[in-house]
């Protein structure tokens, strides 16, 4: 039933959906990190 080929696809998709998330979390941090940054109260 899983061959090679639908294995090495559910590992493309699983990385490829990581590094999204990752790179999501880190705009957000960066970008909450760059607002709280100019704000003096």
């Amino acid at each position: 039933m899983f061959d090679g080929a639908f294995f090495s696809h559910v590992i493309a998709w699983v990385i490829g959906a990581m590094t999204v998330c990752a790179a999501a979390a880190t705009f957000g941090a960066l970008f909450s990190l760059g607002r709280s940054g100019y704000r003096k109260d």
